[in-house]
């Protein structure tokens, strides 16, 4: 009988050396470019949440110095509160419409 040929194990610093190139590409490949690539979205995101909540605030300010200006005599002495009070409830409603939205619509399986 012949002795049965033995490929040639290759030295074990070289599959140590291997595994952990392995691993490390493997760990850039599947965490690290997707994250990469996240970024750029939640910076957008963010900027545009952040531009969002300046033009909320600034149409705010402007509804109330509109309410506070142009409706004459109305809103003066003891009724001075009320248009601070309007632009809250507007903000309140647009709050809760823009959460509504932002919850994603409705299968009719969850409106029962």
């Amino acid at each position: 009988m012949e002795p049965t040929s033995r490929p040639n194990n290759p030295p074990i610093a070289q599959v140590v050396t291997e595994l952990r190139d392995l691993v490390v590409a493997y760990f850039k490949q599947e965490t690290l470019v997707p994250l990469r690539q996240l970024r750029r979205y939640v910076l957008f995101g963010a900027l545009g949440s952040i531009l969002c909540g300046f033009g909320v605030l600034f149409l705010s300010m402007a509804g109330l110095r509109a309410l506070q200006t142009e409706t004459g005599s109305t809103f003066q002495g003891n009724w001075s509160w009320v248009p601070y009070g309007i632009v809250v409830f507007a903000l309140a409603i647009g709050g809760a419409v823009a959460l509504r939205v932002a919850s994603g619509p409705r299968s009719k399986k969850d409106r029962r």
